[in-house]
């Protein structure tokens, strides 16, 4: 079995294939994997997969810059044409009997390539908008697999409707392995601290590392050994981020930490108390799978909004808080994270209803079973 990956630019694409590919390497030991991405410097796959472990090929593609009248959008029949034809040429060398593409520009060439050469090619799409590399796939892919039901019935109107199924998120194994009492007895916490963890994206989000900055020096400054934060600012931004953490007095900083990236995600998540994320499809599906308290600040740089439009289907259910960016310098963070700190039953009612209304335990298991008959047929 020799399957090719493509999806990539920000880790929301690179993530879903990286955990289709461990459940498949799970399931068939014996199957040959390997990945394609943009060789963009941010497509995060250049960094993820290798560390993954995975072979990693590039095509030189890049997206469409906004606005779309742009002059640099004027390169972008050449880019179209060469990673196509750097695609054909990675399919004859590997000889796939599947590819498997996650979203994002870097995903189309493969699979566009993989669909004219009638090998069998599955596309997967997290997010509940989907993005214009997905819906220009739709029509010719063998499967498309989706997260949410009202991004099925989208499907539905660009693609063979029987070949839309909803299927869920892929999960990474760690996300099913730790328990959070084993997660929090390797981090050394104990049952009275109170562990917060915060993300906005590989790349970081300036407002929201603004935000947790402000909140990590006031909670360092009380000096509740306690009350322990862990904040991802991202590779855009970590440089800056870094420069004010370091104006925090040394002697309050014991209990907050600040990193570029978490690459031990299912470990920190399982030992969370409480989760500040964008809602992107992927964490949701991460913090629904283990049961976390959850804020969103979803990011308004998205098409259609659909990160504000997954936060407030779960805010409406009662599963998870929403503070949206532009009251950020209000402090609606830190009150949002003081009142639930302050109030443990609220953060037990929001993991059990995030678990109960939104986890999707079996998503891997479905997803193994479609590639699996693909490749046997």
């Amino acid at each position: 079995m020799r399957i090719l990956f493509t999806g990539g630019g920000t880790a929301g694409h690179v993530n879903p294939a990286l955990a289709i590919a461990a459940a498949m390497k799970d399931l068939h030991p014996d199957a040959e994997i390997a990945f394609v991405a943009s060789d963009g410097a941010r497509d995060k796959a250049n960094d993820l997969v290798p560390r993954a472990g995975y072979p990693l090929r590039t095509v030189h593609i890049r997206g469409m810059v906004r606005p779309i009248f742009m002059p640099a959008n004027l390169k972008l029949p050449y880019y179209m044409i060469r990673a196509k034809r750097e695609a054909a040429q990675i399919v004859r060398e590997f000889h796939p009997d599947l590819i498997v593409g996650t979203g994002g520009y870097a995903c189309w060439p493969l699979c566009r390539v993989g669909i004219a050469q009638g090998i069998p090619t599955v596309i997967h799409e997290s997010n509940a908008i989907p993005g214009k590399a997905i819906m220009k796939l739709a029509k010719g892919a063998d499967h498309v697999l989706v997260n949410f039901e009202a991004t099925a019935d989208m499907m539905r109107k660009h693609a063979q409707p029987e070949h839309v199924i909803r299927v869920g998120n892929p999960m990474m194994p760690g996300f099913s392995r730790y328990s959070r009492a084993a997660a929090r007895s390797e981090l050394g916490f104990s049952d009275s601290d109170i562990y917060i963890l915060s993300f906005g994206g590989s790349l970081g989000a300036e407002y929201v590392n603004d935000a947790v900055v402000k909140l990590a020096a006031s909670l360092a400054a009380e000096g509740n050994e306690h009350v322990k934060l862990l904040h991802a600012a991202g590779k855009r931004d970590y440089a800056r981020i870094r420069e004010a953490w370091d104006a925090i007095p040394d002697e309050a900083q014991r209990n907050i930490q600040l990193t570029e990236y978490i690459y031990d995600m299912p470990r920190q998540m399982a030992a969370a108390d409480l989760v500040i994320s964008r809602a992107g499809a992927m964490s949701i599906s991460e913090l629904s799978l283990l049961g976390k308290a959850a804020i969103f600040i979803p990011s308004p740089y998205v098409a259609a909004q659909h990160q504000l439009k997954n936060a407030m289907a779960l805010v409406r259910e009662g599963a998870a808080r929403c503070v949206e960016e532009h009251t950020l310098a209000t402090g609606a963070l830190e009150r949002e994270v003081r009142g639930l700190m302050a109030d443990p039953g609220a953060r037990t009612l929001m993991e059990t209803t995030i678990r109960e209304k939104f986890a999707m335990p079996d998503a891997n298991e479905r997803i193994c079973a479609i590639l699996t008959d693909l490749c046997r047929s």
